[in-house]
């Protein structure tokens, strides 16, 4: 799927090398440069979503050089490939931010990865832009989360199944790890507050990579044979996707009868599958190829130059990147250093365009506002917008379903600073990582 852009990825690659190699000294290196860390996977399962974040990010610091750089110096990015190995992951955190001297790093995909490096980030006081929809459950000082809270993606999908499709019983399938469990969890505590019963929800997980889904999506066309409307929730990641909608065509499920909405299938992902059995189903983000917008047009004309390929897409991880990586520029430019104190303090409420014609603004829980769309699957593998939220959301950290959850909120200005503060109790549970 990534073949289109192979020839470009190591030249890119090999640029950076050669980059390294041409400086003095690391010293010097860091009285010429900012060095911004690069922690995406591009090998292994997860490469097929994560080598684009990488490009991103080559792409947005290239341009931010053009504009002179930040503070008077010029941005130099530091890309390691954590390999879709989730111990590697904080190995990569650890070498950018000790050997590296990075000033912030962005990437991460998988809960699991991003799990791996938080204690890296606290031990170190370093940086970290997450740009992914994920389960939520966590606000964590030195982590902004660019990417989807659960209210910000999953429960607006279900809503509009619910009351836009009439959806009775439930799928509920993901990849198995901590995302895909705790976003379920999450779910299905919300539809049986909405009074769906226990056995119309169907949860099923599968390693990261399987392949033979014959038998899973047998079962899932016998589960919605009942007479009642059935759709799946998917929270299955990386290339396992390819098999799953295969299966899907191979046994003549249709849109139409059981949709899918996924969280984790974008324009990246459909790129390399015949899309003409997955058109109708659906996918739940904050931002589509196909949004109509000048910011829009103009950053997905500025990525095809750059990649001097006519065939790339965008999707909204992309995106949460574009705004991800203003904010902290914007931020850095405010408190006048890259000081990761200084920064923490002066991105909350800084404020950048998204490509959708808005703004998001990064609240005191380090996360953000974003709108929330559905999108429908078109035999290009685009998405067209069928549902949005008349406004922005507010990224919700702690889930209002879950008993443990329902009364912690995070602030991480002074004097609060707290990931996990209980309403109820008036008192800080730690440092915000877990409940």
């Amino acid at each position: 799927m990534r073949g289109h852009f192979a020839n470009w990825t190591a030249a890119a690659m090999a640029g950076i090398v050669g980059a390294g190699l041409s400086l003095a000294s690391p010293s010097a290196a860091a009285d010429d440069t900012i060095k911004v860390g690069v922690l995406h996977s591009l090998s292994g399962t997860m490469a097929i979503s994560e080598t684009t974040l990488k490009d991103t990010m080559l792409f947005l610091i290239e341009e931010q050089n053009k504009k002179g750089g930040l503070l008077g110096k010029k941005l130099e990015a530091v890309v390691v490939d954590p390999a879709s190995d989730w111990p590697l992951f904080a190995e990569k955190a650890r070498q950018l931010i000790e050997q590296d001297k990075v000033a912030a790093v962005f990437g991460c995909w998988t809960s699991s990865s991003r799990k791996s490096v938080l204690p890296v980030f606290e031990e170190l006081n370093s940086l970290l832009f997450y740009p992914v929809q994920y389960e939520g459950e966590e606000s964590q000082r030195n982590v902004f989360y660019t990417g989807a809270a659960p209210n910000q993606q999953a429960i607006p999908a279900v809503d509009y199944l619910m009351n836009e499709e009439g959806v009775q019983r439930w799928v509920l399938a993901g990849t198995d790890y901590v995302y895909p469990q705790t976003t379920n969890k999450i779910l299905q505590a919300y539809l049986q507050s909405k009074g769906v019963a226990a056995e119309d929800i169907m949860v099923n997980y599968t390693p990261f990579g399987h392949s033979d889904w014959q038998t899973i999506v047998s079962d899932i066309k016998k589960f919605g044979s009942t007479g009642k409307k059935t759709a799946v929730v998917s929270t299955i990641n990386g290339d396992a996707n390819v098999p799953f909608y295969k299966e899907l065509g191979n046994q003549g499920i249709k849109a139409e009868d059981i949709p899918v909405v996924a969280f984790s299938v974008g324009e990246e992902e459909l790129a390399g599958l015949d899309t003409a059995p997955l058109v109708g189903h659906l996918a739940a983000w904050n931002y589509f190829q196909s949004v109509d917008s000048p910011a829009n047009a103009e950053f997905i004309s500025a990525w095809k130059g750059y990649t001097k390929n006519d065939k790339r897409v965008t999707n909204d991880p992309m995106e949460a990147h574009v705004i991800g990586f203003n904010m902290w520029l914007k931020a850095v430019e405010k408190a006048g250093t890259t000081d990761p104190d200084a920064v923490i303090d002066a991105i909350v409420g800084v404020s950048v365009p998204n490509l959708s014609g808005g703004f998001s603004t990064m609240m005191p829980n380090h996360h953000i506002t974003k709108p929330v769309l559905i999108g429908e699957i078109q035999a290009d593998g685009q998405f067209e917008t069928v549902w949005q939220t008349a406004g922005l959301v507010v990224g919700d950290e702690w889930s209002d379903y879950l008993p443990d959850s329902k009364d912690l909120i995070a602030d991480w200005r002074a004097p609060m600073s707290c990931g996990n503060f209980n309403v109820a109790t008036g008192k800080c549970g730690g440092k915000g990582t877990t409940n």
